[in-house]
């Protein structure tokens, strides 16, 4: 288990509506430094919420983030929540990466070129250091063949794995995933979920992983929070999540998907 000194992530009181709609009320939870954690939970409880929240895709309401233990977005000035100036959140952000359920890759662009735009527009490093780290990546995700081809010639699952290659081509310290299997053919998740366990097996990289599969959340993760309306009503190792949950919610979750 990753030692828990100063959280890399920590949620304090966080609120986030849509209109009238409360998708996260007063959540509080911290992970710890190259920490995987796995929410899981029936669609529309709010999980990728949280993703996109730490991604800055969404708004917060009311609440803190904390990442490495500098508040992130919003902080206290005077007792008032104050946004932060956006070139500090800029700079925080660079340290998160996210893979999305659908790939988001450029079409016009070529896969290497998918990868080594963001490290050399975002982190300023030379067009030659990017392309060695990006086929260094390449072949970490069993694509070194590919960096040539443009995405619209790949499959779902190689479209996937340069998503994951291109996230990781900014060296984040936290690595968000969501739902990254669900817009693949059966087929094609083996062999996604292959390449982000020897991520998980090689780095330390913190994740935050949102899933549908529980086999996968069994073997990847440190920590499973069952979530339900908004709420974390279960936070446990893996073996107790999926073998003893505690809470009849919880128990009937995994019922209805296992």
């Amino acid at each position: 288990m990753p030692a828990t000194d100063t959280p890399v992530i920590r949620f304090e009181n966080v609120v986030k509506r849509f209109g009238d709609n409360t998708v996260l009320n007063d959540l509080n939870f911290q992970i710890a430094k190259g920490e995987r954690v796995t929410l899981i939970g029936p669609s529309g409880s709010g999980k990728t919420t949280i993703l996109r929240l730490v991604m800055t895709l969404e708004e917060l309401t009311d609440g803190y983030i904390y990442i490495d233990g500098q508040p992130f977005v919003y902080e206290e000035r005077g007792g008032k929540r104050v946004r932060q100036k956006q070139k500090d959140i800029n700079k925080v952000s660079t340290k998160i990466g996210m893979v999305f359920q659908q790939f988001n890759l450029f079409p016009n662009m070529t896969v290497l070129e998918n990868i080594i735009e963001a490290p050399t527009h975002v982190l300023g490093r030379s067009k030659q250091e990017a392309t060695e780290r990006a086929h260094q990546l390449l072949d970490l995700v069993g694509l070194s063949d590919k960096a040539g081809a443009h995405p619209t010639r790949l499959s779902g699952g190689q479209q996937q794995r340069v998503a994951i290659a291109r996230a990781l081509a900014m060296d984040p310290e936290i690595l968000l995933l969501d739902e990254v299997t669900s817009a693949l053919d059966p087929e094609l998740v083996g062999e996604v979920l292959t390449v982000l366990r020897d991520i998980a097996e090689n780095t330390d990289i913190t994740m935050l992983i949102v899933t549908h599969e529980m086999q996968f959340a069994q073997e990847v993760s440190h920590r499973v929070m069952m979530f339900d309306h908004g709420h974390i009503i279960e936070d446990a190792h893996p073996k107790d999540m999926f073998s003893n949950p505690r809470e009849q919610r919880t128990k009937d979750f995994l019922q209805a998907v296992l």
